[in-house]
């Protein structure tokens, strides 16, 4: 009988008649409670067979402790007429009755078949999509880079608006620079010590201008580089 003994084991038992007479068969075990035998007697004709089902009813299996559990198959040679079969074996002499035993083996099945069974019933898993060492880590990291590439574009293309807003500022203010000189040239009242300080002024706010884009390109710079 193959384990795990979890449910009923059935196995079943072949008689054959060899001989040219009907034979009477009865099937006896020393453990009734735990097997149940189908049929358990009846007749079989000359040169005929008939299979025997015996169910091992489920219970809690030790390994340890060894099968003590018997079976034994009794024939006669049937009579003539037979009207009551408990009574041909009440009749039957000793000398008559012919007997088989057989020992009940308990096969428990080896871990491997375990592990393969217990494999083969299991579904195949769907592919992760959300897998962690997977390609999608990388796909994240490059719509990152791809934000942050964003972000600096973004923050070049104001800079670039602000350097050419300072530009303009800073051609604007050198034309007006040139005017004034010009008209304080032709401004003949006009002082040395004056024309001094506006030239100073006119020349002071271009660096002053250049000062300032030179800061927002070492911003972008330094941020576009780290």
């Amino acid at each position: 009988f193959p384990g795990p003994f979890t449910d009923v084991v059935t196995t079943n038992l072949k008689l054959r008649n060899p001989s040219d007479r009907k034979v009477c068969f009865k099937v006896k075990t020393t453990a009734p409670r735990r097997y149940c035998v189908r049929p358990n007697s009846g007749i079989i004709d000359p040169g005929s067979s008939v299979i025997v089902s015996v169910m091992l009813q489920p219970f809690d299996y030790d390994p340890n402790e060894k099968s003590k559990h018997k079976f034994m198959v009794q024939t006669t040679y049937a009579p003539p007429n037979i009207s009551d079969m408990e009574a041909v074996w009440k009749e039957a002499k000793p000398d008559e009755l012919m007997d088989s035993k057989l020992r009940c083996v308990f096969e428990m099945p080896n871990e491997n078949d375990k592990l393969n069974d217990i494999d083969a019933s299991k579904p195949t898993p769907a592919l992760n999509t959300s897998k962690q060492d997977g390609p999608m880590p990388k796909s994240h990291s490059v719509s990152l880079n791809d934000t942050e590439t964003r972000k600096l574009m973004e923050e070049c293309k104001r800079l670039q608006a602000e350097i050419m807003k300072l530009t303009d500022e800073n051609r604007h203010l050198r034309d007006e620079g040139l005017r004034l000189r010009k008209v304080t040239h032709s401004d003949k009242s006009g002082s040395p010590t004056a024309l001094a300080l506006r030239d100073n002024g006119s020349n002071s706010l271009p660096s002053l201008l250049v000062v300032i884009a030179a800061i927002f390109i070492g911003f972008f710079l330094g941020k576009f580089i780290l």
